[in-house]
Protein backbone atom coordinates (compact mmCIF):
# COMPACT_ATOMS: atom_id res chain seq x y z
CA UNK A 1 0.00 0.00 0.00
CA UNK A 2 2.82 2.29 0.50
CA UNK A 3 4.88 1.60 -2.35
CA UNK A 4 1.59 2.24 -4.08
CA UNK A 5 1.24 5.98 -2.34
CA UNK A 6 4.52 6.58 -3.36
CA UNK A 7 4.06 6.11 -6.94
CA UNK A 8 0.78 8.24 -6.99
CA UNK A 9 2.99 10.92 -4.98
CA UNK A 10 5.11 12.09 -8.21
CA UNK A 11 1.44 12.36 -10.23
CA UNK A 12 0.00 14.67 -7.88
CA UNK A 13 2.99 16.55 -7.99
CA UNK A 14 2.88 17.03 -11.62
CA UNK A 15 -0.43 18.29 -11.23
CA UNK A 16 0.17 20.40 -8.79
CA UNK A 17 2.37 22.30 -10.75
CA UNK A 18 0.23 22.00 -14.40
CA UNK A 19 -3.17 23.13 -11.89
CA UNK A 20 -0.56 27.00 -11.44
CA UNK A 21 0.26 27.25 -15.11
CA UNK A 22 -1.74 30.14 -16.20
CA UNK A 23 -1.59 28.76 -19.36
CA UNK A 24 -4.02 25.63 -18.71
CA UNK A 25 -6.96 27.74 -18.04
CA UNK A 26 -6.79 28.28 -21.99
CA UNK A 27 -7.62 25.09 -22.80
CA UNK A 28 -11.60 24.39 -21.03
CA UNK A 29 -11.12 20.48 -21.76
CA UNK A 30 -7.53 20.22 -20.50
CA UNK A 31 -8.23 21.98 -17.18
CA UNK A 32 -11.57 20.25 -16.37
CA UNK A 33 -9.70 16.90 -16.55
CA UNK A 34 -6.60 18.01 -15.12
CA UNK A 35 -9.12 19.52 -12.02
CA UNK A 36 -10.84 16.26 -11.65
CA UNK A 37 -7.77 14.53 -11.62
CA UNK A 38 -5.96 16.43 -9.20
CA UNK A 39 -8.91 16.39 -6.98
CA UNK A 40 -9.09 12.56 -6.87
CA UNK A 41 -5.37 12.48 -6.45
CA UNK A 42 -5.64 14.79 -3.53
CA UNK A 43 -8.63 12.64 -1.53
CA UNK A 44 -6.49 9.77 -2.01
CA UNK A 45 -3.31 11.70 -1.03
CA UNK A 46 -4.75 12.85 2.52
CA UNK A 47 -6.21 9.44 3.13
CA UNK A 48 -2.76 8.29 2.41
CA UNK A 49 -1.06 10.91 5.39
CA UNK A 50 -3.48 9.48 8.03
CA UNK A 51 -2.91 5.92 6.65
CA UNK A 52 1.02 6.53 7.20
CA UNK A 53 0.52 8.17 10.74
CA UNK A 54 -1.59 5.02 12.00
CA UNK A 55 1.20 2.47 10.17
CA UNK A 56 3.85 5.01 12.75
CA UNK A 57 1.68 5.01 15.71
CA UNK A 58 1.04 1.33 15.27
CA UNK A 59 5.07 0.60 15.21
CA UNK A 60 5.33 2.72 18.10
CA UNK A 61 3.51 1.43 20.35
CA UNK A 62 4.46 -2.14 19.31
CA UNK A 63 8.09 -1.09 20.13
CA UNK A 64 6.87 0.19 23.36
CA UNK A 65 4.82 -3.41 24.32
CA UNK A 66 8.36 -5.56 23.80
CA UNK A 67 9.97 -2.85 26.18
CA UNK A 68 7.81 -2.00 28.82
CA UNK A 69 7.89 -4.37 31.61
CA UNK A 70 5.04 -3.08 34.05
CA UNK A 71 1.55 -4.96 33.01
CA UNK A 72 -0.36 -2.11 33.56
CA UNK A 73 1.75 -0.32 30.96
CA UNK A 74 1.66 -3.77 28.51
CA UNK A 75 -2.07 -4.23 28.49
CA UNK A 76 -2.51 -0.35 27.86
CA UNK A 77 -0.23 -0.60 24.64
CA UNK A 78 -1.96 -3.82 23.69
CA UNK A 79 -5.36 -1.86 23.62
CA UNK A 80 -4.01 0.89 21.40
CA UNK A 81 -2.06 -1.47 19.21
CA UNK A 82 -5.43 -3.26 18.54
CA UNK A 83 -7.24 0.11 18.13
CA UNK A 84 -4.53 1.26 15.41
CA UNK A 85 -4.72 -2.44 13.60
CA UNK A 86 -8.29 -1.70 13.05
CA UNK A 87 -8.51 2.10 11.79
CA UNK A 88 -5.28 1.18 9.79
CA UNK A 89 -7.26 -1.47 7.62
CA UNK A 90 -10.21 0.88 7.63
CA UNK A 91 -7.84 3.39 6.07
CA UNK A 92 -6.07 1.07 3.89
CA UNK A 93 -10.27 -0.49 2.86
CA UNK A 94 -10.79 3.21 1.83
CA UNK A 95 -7.44 4.06 0.23
CA UNK A 96 -8.14 0.89 -2.73
CA UNK A 97 -11.69 1.74 -2.48
CA UNK A 98 -10.44 5.42 -4.05
CA UNK A 99 -7.66 3.81 -5.75
CA UNK A 100 -10.11 2.19 -8.39
CA UNK A 101 -9.98 4.04 -11.50
CA UNK A 102 -12.61 6.67 -12.00
CA UNK A 103 -15.11 6.57 -14.86
CA UNK A 104 -14.57 9.76 -16.86
CA UNK A 105 -18.09 10.64 -17.36
CA UNK A 106 -18.94 9.98 -13.30
CA UNK A 107 -17.88 14.35 -13.40
CA UNK A 108 -20.76 14.92 -16.23
CA UNK A 109 -24.71 16.23 -16.20
CA UNK A 110 -26.89 13.63 -17.52
CA UNK A 111 -29.83 13.37 -19.73
CA UNK A 112 -33.02 11.70 -17.56
CA UNK A 113 -35.52 9.46 -19.72
CA UNK A 114 -38.69 8.01 -17.74
CA UNK A 115 -41.29 5.85 -19.47
CA UNK A 116 -44.29 4.09 -18.54
CA UNK A 117 -44.38 1.01 -19.32
CA UNK A 118 -47.01 -1.90 -18.45
CA UNK A 119 -50.04 -0.79 -16.57
CA UNK A 120 -51.37 2.06 -18.66
CA UNK A 121 -52.38 5.34 -16.53
CA UNK A 122 -51.30 4.11 -13.41
CA UNK A 123 -47.77 3.26 -15.05
CA UNK A 124 -47.80 7.10 -16.08
CA UNK A 125 -48.59 8.06 -12.82
CA UNK A 126 -45.70 6.29 -11.04
CA UNK A 127 -43.77 7.86 -13.76
CA UNK A 128 -44.62 11.45 -12.47
CA UNK A 129 -44.02 10.48 -8.81
CA UNK A 130 -40.47 9.32 -9.67
CA UNK A 131 -39.53 12.34 -11.35
CA UNK A 132 -40.95 14.21 -8.44
CA UNK A 133 -38.50 11.72 -6.31
CA UNK A 134 -35.81 12.53 -8.22
CA UNK A 135 -36.14 15.96 -8.51
CA UNK A 136 -36.40 16.73 -4.55
CA UNK A 137 -33.22 14.16 -4.27
CA UNK A 138 -31.55 16.84 -6.92
CA UNK A 139 -33.04 19.94 -5.00
CA UNK A 140 -31.28 18.48 -1.71
CA UNK A 141 -28.18 18.06 -3.34
CA UNK A 142 -28.02 21.41 -5.13
CA UNK A 143 -28.63 20.27 -8.87
CA UNK A 144 -30.80 21.69 -11.64
CA UNK A 145 -33.78 20.05 -13.20
CA UNK A 146 -35.10 21.29 -16.05
CA UNK A 147 -37.50 19.39 -18.33
CA UNK A 148 -36.63 19.02 -21.93
CA UNK A 149 -39.62 17.43 -23.09
CA UNK A 150 -42.51 15.60 -21.99
CA UNK A 151 -46.08 13.79 -22.57
CA UNK A 152 -48.36 14.17 -20.27
CA UNK A 153 -52.04 12.81 -19.23
CA UNK A 154 -55.09 14.03 -18.50
CA UNK A 155 -54.69 12.55 -14.65
CA UNK A 156 -51.78 14.62 -14.29
CA UNK A 157 -49.08 11.51 -14.98
CA UNK A 158 -46.18 11.19 -17.96
CA UNK A 159 -46.25 8.47 -20.66
CA UNK A 160 -42.51 10.07 -20.82
CA UNK A 161 -40.40 12.88 -19.25
CA UNK A 162 -37.05 13.80 -20.12
CA UNK A 163 -34.97 15.95 -18.15
CA UNK A 164 -31.82 17.32 -17.78
CA UNK A 165 -30.20 17.43 -14.11
CA UNK A 166 -26.93 19.23 -13.57
CA UNK A 167 -24.48 19.63 -10.59
CA UNK A 168 -21.44 18.20 -8.89
CA UNK A 169 -21.08 14.40 -9.60
CA UNK A 170 -24.50 13.79 -10.94
CA UNK A 171 -23.91 11.02 -13.03
CA UNK A 172 -22.00 9.65 -10.66
CA UNK A 173 -24.84 9.43 -8.56
CA UNK A 174 -27.56 8.45 -10.72
CA UNK A 175 -25.97 6.49 -13.12
CA UNK A 176 -27.04 3.25 -11.53
CA UNK A 177 -30.81 4.22 -12.21
CA UNK A 178 -31.16 2.82 -15.76
CA UNK A 179 -33.26 -0.21 -16.13
CA UNK A 180 -37.29 -1.64 -15.20
CA UNK A 181 -38.43 -0.20 -11.70
CA UNK A 182 -41.31 -2.11 -10.89
CA UNK A 183 -44.18 -0.92 -8.98
CA UNK A 184 -47.01 -2.29 -6.55
CA UNK A 185 -50.02 -0.27 -5.37
CA UNK A 186 -53.43 -0.10 -5.37
CA UNK A 187 -54.19 2.72 -8.09
CA UNK A 188 -56.35 5.92 -6.93
CA UNK A 189 -58.21 4.35 -9.85
CA UNK A 190 -59.35 0.92 -8.11
CA UNK A 191 -62.33 0.88 -6.00
CA UNK A 192 -61.89 -2.76 -4.85
CA UNK A 193 -58.74 -2.15 -3.23
CA UNK A 194 -56.62 -4.21 -5.54
CA UNK A 195 -52.72 -4.11 -5.95
CA UNK A 196 -52.03 -3.87 -9.42
CA UNK A 197 -48.51 -4.15 -10.77
CA UNK A 198 -47.02 -1.58 -13.35
CA UNK A 199 -43.64 -0.86 -14.53
CA UNK A 200 -41.43 1.75 -15.83
CA UNK A 201 -38.32 2.22 -17.63
CA UNK A 202 -35.67 4.94 -16.90
CA UNK A 203 -32.55 5.77 -18.94
CA UNK A 204 -29.73 8.15 -17.70
CA UNK A 205 -26.94 9.38 -20.38
CA UNK A 206 -24.18 11.19 -19.42
CA UNK A 207 -25.30 14.84 -21.26
CA UNK A 208 -22.87 15.50 -24.47
CA UNK A 209 -20.89 18.70 -24.35
CA UNK A 210 -20.41 20.20 -27.97
CA UNK A 211 -16.59 18.82 -27.54
CA UNK A 212 -17.75 15.48 -26.86
CA UNK A 213 -18.37 14.46 -30.27
CA UNK A 214 -19.12 16.46 -33.90
CA UNK A 215 -22.71 16.34 -35.30
CA UNK A 216 -22.39 17.20 -38.88
CA UNK A 217 -25.56 19.15 -40.30
CA UNK A 218 -25.80 16.98 -43.30
CA UNK A 219 -26.85 14.25 -41.04
CA UNK A 220 -29.69 16.07 -39.01
CA UNK A 221 -33.59 15.81 -40.55
CA UNK A 222 -35.08 18.63 -39.08
CA UNK A 223 -39.09 18.80 -39.08
CA UNK A 224 -41.55 21.17 -37.19
CA UNK A 225 -45.26 20.56 -36.57
CA UNK A 226 -47.68 21.76 -34.06
CA UNK A 227 -47.27 20.56 -30.43
CA UNK A 228 -50.24 18.98 -28.29
CA UNK A 229 -51.56 18.71 -24.64
CA UNK A 230 -52.97 16.10 -23.17
CA UNK A 231 -55.07 13.80 -24.75
CA UNK A 232 -54.40 15.69 -27.69
CA UNK A 233 -55.94 19.25 -26.88
CA UNK A 234 -53.96 21.50 -29.03
CA UNK A 235 -51.69 23.43 -26.92
CA UNK A 236 -50.00 25.96 -29.41
CA UNK A 237 -50.89 27.49 -32.83
CA UNK A 238 -48.01 27.62 -34.21
CA UNK A 239 -45.13 24.89 -35.74
CA UNK A 240 -43.41 25.15 -32.72
CA UNK A 241 -42.80 21.60 -32.29
CA UNK A 242 -39.58 19.95 -33.47
CA UNK A 243 -38.11 16.48 -34.23
CA UNK A 244 -34.61 15.31 -35.25
CA UNK A 245 -33.72 12.49 -37.06
CA UNK A 246 -30.17 11.75 -37.01
CA UNK A 247 -29.79 9.82 -40.66
CA UNK A 248 -26.66 7.69 -39.76
CA UNK A 249 -28.05 5.86 -36.43
CA UNK A 250 -32.07 6.76 -37.04
CA UNK A 251 -32.23 8.23 -33.51
CA UNK A 252 -35.31 10.46 -33.33
CA UNK A 253 -35.84 12.98 -30.77
CA UNK A 254 -39.04 15.46 -30.45
CA UNK A 255 -39.05 18.31 -28.30
CA UNK A 256 -42.48 20.46 -27.62
CA UNK A 257 -42.27 22.07 -24.65
CA UNK A 258 -41.46 24.99 -25.28
CA UNK A 259 -43.68 27.71 -27.20
CA UNK A 260 -40.17 29.06 -29.32
CA UNK A 261 -39.12 26.66 -32.03
CA UNK A 262 -35.48 27.67 -31.78
CA UNK A 263 -35.74 26.52 -27.73
CA UNK A 264 -37.16 23.46 -28.53
CA UNK A 265 -34.45 22.25 -31.58
CA UNK A 266 -31.72 23.92 -29.31
CA UNK A 267 -33.14 20.74 -26.75
CA UNK A 268 -33.58 18.33 -28.96
CA UNK A 269 -30.16 18.72 -29.88
CA UNK A 270 -28.78 18.52 -26.17
CA UNK A 271 -30.61 15.09 -25.65
CA UNK A 272 -29.81 13.80 -29.56
CA UNK A 273 -25.96 14.18 -28.46
CA UNK A 274 -26.21 12.66 -25.03
CA UNK A 275 -27.92 10.07 -26.85
CA UNK A 276 -25.44 9.41 -29.12
CA UNK A 277 -22.36 9.75 -26.89
CA UNK A 278 -23.88 7.18 -25.12
CA UNK A 279 -24.21 4.70 -27.56
CA UNK A 280 -20.08 5.63 -28.93
CA UNK A 281 -19.21 5.06 -25.43
CA UNK A 282 -20.60 2.02 -24.76
CA UNK A 283 -19.67 0.79 -28.24
CA UNK A 284 -15.62 1.97 -28.01
CA UNK A 285 -14.84 1.67 -24.22
CA UNK A 286 -14.89 -2.39 -23.39
CA UNK A 287 -13.99 -1.60 -19.54
CA UNK A 288 -17.10 0.37 -19.61
CA UNK A 289 -18.71 -2.28 -20.98
CA UNK A 290 -17.13 -4.81 -18.68
CA UNK A 291 -18.29 -2.34 -15.92
CA UNK A 292 -21.77 -2.26 -16.92
CA UNK A 293 -21.81 -6.23 -16.39
CA UNK A 294 -21.09 -5.83 -13.07
CA UNK A 295 -23.11 -6.90 -9.88
CA UNK A 296 -25.14 -3.78 -9.99
CA UNK A 297 -26.49 -3.98 -13.21
CA UNK A 298 -25.74 -3.74 -17.05
CA UNK A 299 -27.45 -0.53 -17.25
CA UNK A 300 -30.45 -2.31 -19.85
CA UNK A 301 -33.49 -0.47 -19.74
CA UNK A 302 -35.01 -3.89 -20.50
CA UNK A 303 -33.50 -5.08 -16.89
CA UNK A 304 -35.50 -5.31 -13.63
CA UNK A 305 -33.79 -3.46 -11.31
CA UNK A 306 -35.60 -2.54 -8.13
CA UNK A 307 -39.58 -3.11 -6.73
CA UNK A 308 -41.58 -0.53 -4.61
CA UNK A 309 -44.29 -1.53 -2.96
CA UNK A 310 -46.14 0.86 -1.24
CA UNK A 311 -48.55 -1.55 1.00
CA UNK A 312 -45.84 -2.82 2.62
CA UNK A 313 -43.89 0.83 2.51
CA UNK A 314 -41.10 -1.86 0.72
CA UNK A 315 -38.03 -0.88 -1.62
CA UNK A 316 -36.05 -3.70 -2.97
CA UNK A 317 -33.10 -2.96 -5.14
CA UNK A 318 -32.68 -6.57 -7.05
CA UNK A 319 -29.17 -6.28 -8.32
CA UNK A 320 -27.90 -5.97 -4.52
CA UNK A 321 -30.34 -7.50 -2.18
CA UNK A 322 -30.96 -4.67 -0.40
CA UNK A 323 -34.52 -3.78 1.05
CA UNK A 324 -35.67 -1.01 2.75
CA UNK A 325 -38.57 -0.46 4.66
CA UNK A 326 -38.89 3.51 4.27
CA UNK A 327 -40.56 3.92 0.77
CA UNK A 328 -42.50 7.15 1.69
CA UNK A 329 -39.37 8.54 2.79
CA UNK A 330 -37.45 7.64 -0.49
CA UNK A 331 -40.56 8.82 -2.82
CA UNK A 332 -39.37 12.27 -0.92
CA UNK A 333 -36.39 12.04 -2.79
CA UNK A 334 -34.17 10.22 0.36
CA UNK A 335 -32.10 8.01 -1.63
CA UNK A 336 -28.48 8.29 -0.34
CA UNK A 337 -28.97 5.09 1.25
CA UNK A 338 -29.31 3.36 -2.40
CA UNK A 339 -27.34 5.19 -3.92
CA UNK A 340 -24.28 4.34 -1.25
CA UNK A 341 -24.86 0.94 -1.55
CA UNK A 342 -25.04 0.99 -5.50
CA UNK A 343 -21.39 2.68 -5.37
CA UNK A 344 -20.08 0.62 -2.93
CA UNK A 345 -21.08 -2.86 -4.38
CA UNK A 346 -19.82 -1.21 -7.82
CA UNK A 347 -16.11 -0.24 -6.55
CA UNK A 348 -15.90 -3.75 -4.58
CA UNK A 349 -16.82 -5.23 -7.93
CA UNK A 350 -14.01 -2.74 -9.48
CA UNK A 351 -11.08 -4.04 -7.28
CA UNK A 352 -12.58 -8.12 -7.57
CA UNK A 353 -11.55 -7.43 -11.23
CA UNK A 354 -8.64 -5.51 -10.53
CA UNK A 355 -7.27 -8.44 -8.55
CA UNK A 356 -8.65 -11.31 -11.19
Amino acid sequence: MLKKLEGLKGRYNELTKLISDPELVKDQKKYISVMQDYTHLSEIMEAGNTYTELISSLAEAREMLNAEKDPEMKEMARDEIESLEEESEKMAEKIRLLMVPKDPLDGKNIIMEIRAGTGGDEAALFAADLYRAYSRYAENQGWKVEIMSSNEIELGGFKEVVCSISGKSVYADLRYESGVHRVQRVPTTESGGRIHTSAITVAVLPEAEETDLDIKTEDLKVDVFRSSGPGGQSVNTTDSAVRITHLPTGVVVICQDEKSQIKNKAKALRVLRSRLLEAEEAKKNSERAEARKSQVGSGDRSERIRTYNFPQNRMTDHRINLTLYKLDAVMQGDFSEIFNALKMSAQEEALKNEAG
